[in-house]
């Protein structure tokens, strides 16, 4: 255990992690600030990034509740977003620990940041240190930081006036540039974004983001019917 604990802080790791932590948990002050904006109790805001622990998940339930949507919506929003860690947890099986304790907390970890820490690493240890070390950063500031913004929410006001409602936005708008250098990725980008554009003056608010994903299945299908003409 002690062995463990070593290699889990190695000083680079340690610094690299706390570093992004550290960034990460300004987006938590402003998940905090918009939650208590969008008429969410503070204390709910609280357990869902304590619980939840999934920012865009987060950020998307909280806009759909702020425009009006229903629970219904920002629920089915929120765990369509949270899928994709899913996804990465398949690809970290190699670097997960072994004990049931261990599992349970890592699969709590497994978000963007980490597992793009842990995929840049040459070595399984070293992955297994900048996973460990990244993960619980961003967790202990995320937490902090939404604290933070939920009680310091009423002191900021508006966050229109300070536009700390185009923090998040953004950084989706960030995440999604690499992907669209794939023509396949790219033509979901626009089938989805049409899809959703379509459905906004007609449907509530959360479902045209629901159904965006359609997108992808488009692209899908017309991605295996090219190969099967080609053949």
């Amino acid at each position: 255990m002690r062995a463990w604990f070593k290699s889990t802080w190695s000083r680079q790791h340690q610094r690299d992690g706390f570093l992004l932590g550290l960034a990460v948990g300004v987006f938590g002050v402003t998940f905090g600030v918009l939650s208590v904006a969008a008429g969410l109790p503070g204390w709910q805001a609280i357990v869902m990034s304590g619980l939840m622990f999934t920012g865009a998940s987060q950020f998307a339930a909280v806009a759909i509740i702020g425009a009006g949507g229903n629970a219904l919506s920002a629920l089915g929003t929120a765990l369509l977003l949270a899928a994709r860690n899913g996804a990465y947890a398949l690809s970290m099986a190699p670097i997960m620990p072994l004990g049931r304790a261990k599992k349970i907390i890592a699969a709590q970890l497994v978000i963007d940041e980490s597992s793009a820490m842990a995929q840049a690493q040459s070595t399984v240890g070293e992955a297994q240190e900048a996973f460990w070390a990244t993960g619980l950063s961003v967790f202990v500031f995320w937490n902090l930081g939404t604290i933070t913004g939920v009680f310091v929410g009423e002191v900021v006001g508006d966050p229109l006036v300070w536009g700390l409602d185009a923090a998040f936005p953004a950084a989706f708008f960030a995440l999604l540039l690499p992907h669209l250098k794939d023509r396949v990725k790219r033509r979901s980008a626009v089938i989805g974004s049409m899809i959703a554009l379509l459905g906004i003056p007609v449907l509530p608010a959360g479902f045209p983001v629901l159904l965006a994903v359609l997108g992808a299945l488009a692209s899908v299908r017309i991605e295996t019917q090219k190969r099967s003409r080609d053949r």
